[in-house]
């Protein structure tokens, strides 16, 4: 322990807060809270660890405190402190979307759509699914069991969901709004787990058509009732109360930490949700943790159901929602099905996972591959544009080897650099980091950039400019345009073999940022062409715009629009404009 310190152990408060554990270079590396700042933190100095704490304690060169009025003022300020520095040694949830809804319109035709979030008042909302297969699984038999629209565009000729009893056609049939209403008030119920009175009415077409000796009919309404119980099949301990709850349970198990969470609503178990992570510090402190981050991505519920009672203390202190550590009966019996999956989910992963593919590990090699300090946030960029057209940059964020979506960066390029990949690596380096420098905020470890020494060049030349230092690499290609390892900075070129682990973390890594770039610069082109198109018509101002790429999500499909359908949605003038346009540039 150096002097640094000694000193700063020494002058350590009594009271509850937050300490900031920083290394040699002012990195912050951990972020913990204490009710007692000198018991806590002299514990990591003044006792012997084992495992990743003796890693984090020996790179600790001094450390920071903040006191804080209470232990929960301690846990909100060390949540915020770990999602704006994202220390290497603290255990991240991955940065995952919201979860998914399924969303039912009420107005007009009903159509079924997967949502990430409920603030469109024009749709009725059932979840959330703790993910998007289970939402999509429950929409495929909701489109065979009801006759909803399912066309995303209008069409003009009834599809095959018309002749196949699915769709009530309303290309070519007035449908009355009591007919809608029925039909939203049978989903509806159906989705709160009333599915009685459908299963009587597919089970009695299944025996007319038997009956009818239409066989091959009869079973497809038999198919239907057997995927309406797998979707619907009651659960092993069935909720009464329809309040909507979270249920915890949590294993450990050579170093890992294993969380299952279960999600019902309205009394019914939607799925459950399973993490595996390594297990850091004090578990019951990982426990409350993790649970706080679960809920930075997701909503709260009404009710939250855990084993561990001073978890749950912790967490009132937090969240503004019922948290309860059942005893017996019902909710007993949730938390036992819960931490049932939580022991298997663990067990499965170590029979699963790649294990080896132990991320700090592989960063480390990383490092050691470039000859530099171990790159725990690694930022790579990729450039778009077809023929120089709509150029556009994307960066994505790696931290500790995960993604981080809200670290993502798009950047709009300059016309005259479409064509110039050099040029735009330049311009999009330049304009991130210059950002970056002049507001004093941490740079990452590593730069990489897809190409070779070109695009490291024009890398550098950027960072030159805002006087910046960066360690960069490139992603070096065979003559076969395959990847085959890292070029340094200098121009080395260092291999890597394409059955290792780092390969295999690197080429994930590549993979999302030309996803990332694609993506946006498709969207890009896609509204330049719109823009083009509307700029000039009277009475078509951005809310129309909008709603005409919602119906018409690419330009051949406003080509293939009828007048009739876009009357629909424009004024019968402002349609007839549009389409004299769309039509005179063929």
């Amino acid at each position: 322990m150096n002097l640094r310190l000694k000193k700063e152990i020494s002058l350590l408060p009594d009271s509850p807060g937050v300490y900031l554990m920083k290394d040699i270079d002012e990195k912050i590396i951990y972020v913990g809270k204490a009710k007692n700042l000198k018991k806590r933190v002299s514990q990591y100095f003044l006792r012997p660890q084992n495992g990743k704490v003796a890693a984090m304690v020996f790179h600790v060169d001094h450390f920071d405190t903040i006191m804080t009025p209470s232990e929960k003022e301690a846990l909100i300020l060390e949540m915020n402190l770990i999602k704006k520095h994202y220390p290497r040694y603290n255990i991240l949830l991955k940065d995952n979307s919201h979860y998914p809804y399924i969303a039912l319109r009420k107005n007009t035709d009903p159509i079924l759509k997967i949502a990430r979030n409920t603030k469109d008042k024009n749709f009725i909302y059932f979840g959330p699914y703790p993910n998007a297969s289970s939402a999509y699984q429950v929409i495929d038999l909701l489109n065979k069991i009801f006759p909803l629209r399912k066309c995303k565009v209008m069409p003009s000729v009834p599809c095959l969901y018309y002749h196949l009893g699915q769709c009530l056609a309303p290309c070519i049939n007035k449908i009355s709004d009591e007919d809608y209403l029925k039909l939203v008030n049978k989903i509806e119920r159906f989705l709160k787990g009333y599915d009685d009175d459908i299963k009587k009415e597919i089970t009695k077409k299944m025996l007319d058509a038997s009956a009818n000796l239409n066989y091959e009919m009869a079973k497809d309404y038999k198919e239907m009732l057997d995927a309406i119980e797998h979707v619907t099949a009651k659960q092993i301990v069935e909720s009464k109360d329809k309040v909507a709850r979270d249920a915890f349970a949590f294993a450990s198990r050579d170093g890992y930490l294993g969380m299952a969470v279960m999600v019902f609503r309205r009394g019914l178990l939607l799925g459950k949700e399973f993490y595996a992570l390594e297990q850091f510090d004090d578990p019951l402190e990982q426990m409350v943790d993790l649970i706080a981050q679960y809920y930075d991505h997701h909503d709260l519920p009404k009710e939250i159901v855990l084993r561990d009672r001073e978890v749950a203390n912790s967490l009132r202190d937090l969240m503004e929602v019922n948290i309860l550590v059942p005893q017996r009966g019902e909710k007993m019996q949730i938390i036992e099905m819960v931490q049932l999956n939580a022991s298997h989910g663990l067990d499965e992963h170590f029979l699963t996972a790649r294990l080896n593919d132990d991320n700090r590990f592989l960063l480390e090699q990383l490092g050691q591959l470039l000859s530099i300090k171990t790159p725990y946030r690694i930022e790579l960029f990729d450039n778009a544009h077809l023929q120089g057209s709509s150029p556009v940059g994307a960066m994505v964020c790696y931290i500790n080897g995960e993604p981080v979506k809200k670290m993502y960066r798009k950047f709009h390029l300059e016309e005259q650099h479409g064509g110039d990949d050099a040029a735009s690596m330049e311009e999009v380096v330049f304009r991130r980091y210059r950002r970056l420098v002049d507001e004093k905020l941490p740079l990452p470890d590593l730069i990489i950039v897809d190409g070779g020494i070109i695009q490291i060049n024009a890398a550098k030349k950027a960072l030159m400019r805002i006087e910046a230092n960066i360690n960069i690499a490139g992603l070096y290609k065979n003559e076969h345009h395959q990847t085959r390892g890292l070029m340094d900075q200098n121009g080395e070129v260092h291999p890597i073999d394409i059955r290792s682990p780092l390969f295999f973390l690197l080429m994930r890594m590549q993979d999302e940022v030309h996803r990332y770039a694609i993506t946006f610069h498709r969207s890009t082109r896609s509204k330049s062409l719109f823009v083009s198109i509307f700029d000039g018509i009277d009475g078509l101002g951005k809310h129309r715009q909008e709603t005409l790429r919602k119906n018409y999500p690419s330009l051949d499909d406003l080509r293939n629009a009828s007048i009739t359908e876009l009357t629909q949605l424009l004024p019968e003038k402002v349609a007839s404009a549009l389409f004299k346009k769309i039509h005179d540039k063929n």
